[in-house]
């Protein structure tokens, strides 16, 4: 097994919750959670911290992770998260044709199940594959129970003919998943565009793709789904789910963990 290298992305703008990334969250910034998580995942032999927020740079370094500094030309809004990865592997002296995985975090997920990423980056070496991403299994919001509504109220289906596929419980929707952030690992290969994928926002990950259910390698009594921060509330979701890990470690005389 080589040691992977972690590479956390923390952009310092944000529409929908501004300054999320250093929001306080259960006793540690937000970006903490995701620097812990890899620090502690048995795969990862170095972590570090991409931003253009130096508040940001100065939580990875007091927490042991290198510190990237991200130029502005990859921190818009609308700046490719593989530009940034790229630019932070490069800095870290990975190349095209370095043995080494990477895996790609958001500073925005607080809350992901423990043993996530190396999942992840176990399921790379075992297939071979070029990339493999995290998912969540689709509730309420399958596909198949998308709509559309035109000016007048009018439902008619996403596709096809028939609303909703005929299907009105949720439990005879067929397993349908969608990303939910919790990591991205890949090979540099993939991550330079060297692993024969076609042109286009999403090369990076290269042709051979694969998935993990997050949910399934979740320990038992742990959270099993990602929480990523976008909006406000997220903030209450992941305050509550690691303020209830924080008492449930306690009553078990347990040091809190990432």
């Amino acid at each position: 097994m080589t040691p992977a290298i972690a590479i956390i992305l923390a952009r310092a703008g944000s529409k929908g919750v501004p300054g999320k990334n250093i929001a306080p969250l259960a006793g540690r910034p937000c970006i903490g959670w995701s620097i812990a998580h890899a620090l502690g995942s048995a795969r990862v032999g170095l972590v570090a911290v991409s931003s253009d927020d130096p508040r940001a740079l100065d939580i990875a370094r007091a927490m042991g992770a290198r510190a990237i500094e991200r130029p502005a030309e990859l921190a818009h809004d609308s700046a490719r998260i593989d530009d940034a990865a790229r630019h932070a592997a490069e800095a870290l002296g990975v190349a095209p044709d370095d043995p080494r995985p990477l895996a790609i975090l958001y500073a925005n997920v607080p809350v992901r199940p423990a043993r996530l990423t190396d999942a992840a980056l176990a399921l790379l070496e075992h297939a071979r594959a070029d990339s493999v991403q995290s998912y969540a299994r689709a509730g309420k919001f399958h596909p198949w129970w998308i709509a559309r509504l035109d000016g007048a109220g009018r439902v008619s289906p996403w596709e096809g003919d028939v609303l909703n596929h005929g299907v009105f419980r949720r439990q005879d929707l067929p397993p349908a998943f969608v990303p939910d952030g919790g990591v991205i690992a890949l090979t540099a290969r993939a991550l330079f565009g060297h692993a024969g994928a076609a042109p286009g926002p999403h090369a990076f990950f290269g042709r051979e793709r694969r998935g993990i259910e997050s949910a399934t390698v979740a320990l038992p009594g742990e959270h099993s789904t990602v929480v990523d921060i976008d909006e406000p509330t997220d903030l209450l979701v992941a305050a509550a789910v690691l303020g209830a890990r924080a008492t449930s470690e306690g009553q078990a005389g347990t040091p809190s963990t990432p």
